[in-house]
């Protein structure tokens, strides 16, 4: 119901005579029952008899005297107009302060109202960045000034404050003695960077409760579809003889301990654990489980560790983060190619490149086809990309899970609608989801299209020669979306134009080492561009601003501001170009930023704001000459 419609039946209701010091309901629509009292703002004096008003004062009732008859004619006209004055002024006042009292409360709700009664004419709903492309493109090709040199693109420097010396032998725990053989087993569910989150705690908790560690076991979700094992992803023996000073890891489980549960781990008693947990909980709630049983499982596992921690414990994270998590063989020789060939190819920058992560991707899975077989059997109205042959439905993985919609019309509305309800089931239609795709873009919450990330990146001066590695699946629409991208910076590169059809052969088909590889080569670029949130970003942003001594080099754009100029189609380039100019200033000047938040937050987390808990550890492995070390990648 509108603000408006609401304010005009309440002004209505209200001109109709109610009986004061009485409790109302009116019965607007459900969701705006309105209950209030009148006695609180207006009391009529009480009434003896006679009809005469009294007065309560100390218990004691007065009466006012009759009026004589010679006067009664004129009193009884008198009091009809002060009483009509007196009516009036009630019913005025009433008036006004119910009005205020609405509006106030209709100003609470304003978001809801904007939810339900969004309008794409809204500045920056509407997706018009192919239209201003077409009218920029001549200015674009013909600017060749004020452009940036990468090696000169960051300004800010970063100022540490003086701190504590480290002493990284007092600083993290250490092993004690193993004890009444413990042992933990997590499930590390998600994407690679979420999976990654959880191998983290998985070591701290370890470490709290005095337990063993079995090599985590990384859980095959339906729609990453990756099956990949630990040892595909990280380099388990490193990961094992790194840890060995704070906690035991192994690879598999006693078999006496094995036998007792039919040599099947799903077996094991599945503890279920409350989200972001603090260590008092594993001390008061796990522990005593597992020193009963010897072993717990704990599944899912991504989220199941609080943030704060003491700094010990933060000095694990940091450690299985940076040093004891190193990809392997596989994954860190590859990317070492592409991070080599990137660097040769960009000769005219002294090898110095840009990274873009883009999320604008289309995603193949067959499990969905198999979901969505007998929708399509059961509808002829959505026209599905579907290739018989190789049974692979193209999935608009981030685009469809936004729930926004770019300039496909009626057709791609109603494909993404089928990829939400196959891949995310009822997700998307619970009672307090509302799809509201222009207000999603206009709070900037739509992942940017290839264009608009050349058209920035343009804007705010970066040349047409500067090399840029796209780190993506396949994107949607390629033909289309990134066409315009690679006018703008012909030297564009993925990892499917650096490397050969033979190298990618053992990744193909896994989207987790494949990430792998992307993160190694963003990790090393001069320039890393994010272009939507989740943990890829999330964590690479962190470990480029532990690689660079606190600075994030990252561009992170203002996407509110941003969808706003790109919907204007009288904006010029000029003012487009100071615009991006302001907007990569202001990126920077954050980059060198650490939140001042006295605990960390699930948005402020050290994983993605390392310093200052991960100094000692940052200068602990310059001291001895480690840097990068565990990357396996020379820069």
């Amino acid at each position: 119901m509108p603000p408006a419609l609401l304010i005009t039946a309440i002004i209505a209701l209200l001109s109709r005579r109610v009986p004061l010091n009485t409790h109302h309901v009116y019965n607007l629509p459900n969701m705006f029952q309105i209950h209030f009292s009148l006695s609180p703002f207006f009391t009529m004096s009480p009434k003896n008899a006679n009809g005469y008003a009294t007065s309560n004062n100390n218990n004691n009732i007065l009466s006012s005297p009759p009026t004589s008859p010679s006067n009664r004619k004129n009193c009884r006209r008198r009091l009809r107009r002060r009483g009509s004055f007196a009516m009036l002024h009630r019913r005025n006042v009433l008036l006004i302060v119910t009005v205020l009292y609405f509006t106030g409360l209709i100003s609470c709700v304003g978001p809801l109202f904007s939810l339900l009664q969004y309008s794409g004419l809204a500045t920056g709903a509407v997706y018009r960045s192919h239209e201003i492309f077409q009218k920029f493109w001549n200015d674009i090709e013909a600017d060749n000034s004020s452009t940036i040199e990468l090696s000169s693109v960051w300004i800010y420097k970063r100022k540490l404050k003086e701190q504590k010396t480290c002493s990284i032998g007092t600083t993290a725990i250490t092993k004690d003695s193993p004890g009444a053989n413990l042992y933990l087993i997590v499930d590390a569910n998600g994407g690679l960077n979420q999976q990654r989150s959880s191998i983290c705690n998985a070591v701290v908790i370890a470490a709290l409760l005095n337990a063993t560690l079995l090599i985590p076991h990384l859980e095959f979700h339906n729609v990453w579809r990756d099956s990949s094992k630990f040892g595909d992803i990280y380099d388990e023996d490193h990961f094992i003889s790194t840890l060995k000073d704070y906690i035991t890891v192994v690879k598999k489980l006693p078999a006496e301990l094995m036998e007792r549960y039919d040599s099947n781990i799903s077996n094991i008693q599945n503890l279920r654990v409350q989200a972001w947990a603090p260590p008092r909980y594993y001390l008061e709630e796990v522990y005593p489980v597992l020193f009963k049983w010897r072993v717990v499982r704990i599944s899912p596992f991504a989220n199941r560790l609080s943030m704060h921690l003491p700094s010990h414990l933060q000095f694990l994270r940091c450690f299985s983060n940076y040093e004891a998590l190193r990809f392997s063989l596989a994954i860190s020789a590859l990317a070492k190619k592409l991070v080599k060939r990137m660097i040769e190819r960009s000769s005219n920058s002294v090898g110095k490149y840009i990274s873009v992560h883009l999320r604008f991707e289309e995603v193949h899975s067959l499990f969905l086809v198999l979901l969505a077989q007998d929708f399509l059997r059961s509808t002829k109205s959505v026209d599905l990309q579907y290739n018989d042959e190789t049974s692979i439905l193209h999935v608009k993985d981030m685009v469809a899970f936004s729930c926004c919609i770019y300039d496909g019309g009626q057709a791609e509305k109603s494909e993404m609608d089928v990829v939400r309800e196959k891949g995310w089931g009822k997700k998307f239609k619970q009672k307090y989801r509302v799809i509201a795709p222009g207000l999603n873009r206009k709070n900037g919450k739509c992942p940017m299209t290839p264009v608009e990330v050349g058209m920035m990146l343009r804007g705010m001066g970066f040349a047409k020669d500067t090399p840029i590695y796209l780190a993506s699946g396949k994107i949607y629409q390629a033909d289309r979306y990134l066409a315009p991208l690679r006018k703008m910076f012909p030297l564009l590169q993925t990892k499917e134009t650096l490397a050969t059809k033979d190298e990618l052969a053992p990744f193909e088909g896994y989207s987790s080492r494949l990430a792998a590889v992307d993160y190694l080569v963003c990790l090393f670029s001069e320039v890393f561009v994010t272009t939507q949130g989740g943990n890829f970003p999330h964590f690479l942003i962190g470990h480029r601003r532990y690689l660079y001594n606190g600075h994030a080099k990252t561009i992170k754009p203002d996407k509110i501001k941003l969808v706003t100029l790109l919907q204007n189609t009288s904006t010029s380039w000029i003012d487009f170009k100071h615009q991006m100019g302001s907007m990569l200033a202001e990126s920077d000047r954050k980059g060198i930023m650490v939140p001042r938040v006295k605990k960390s937050t699930r948005k402020g987390s050290i994983y993605s704001n390392p310093l200052p808990e991960c100094r000692c550890l940052w200068e602990s492995e310059r001291a001895t000459n480690r840097s990068n070390s565990y990357l396996m990648v020379d820069h």
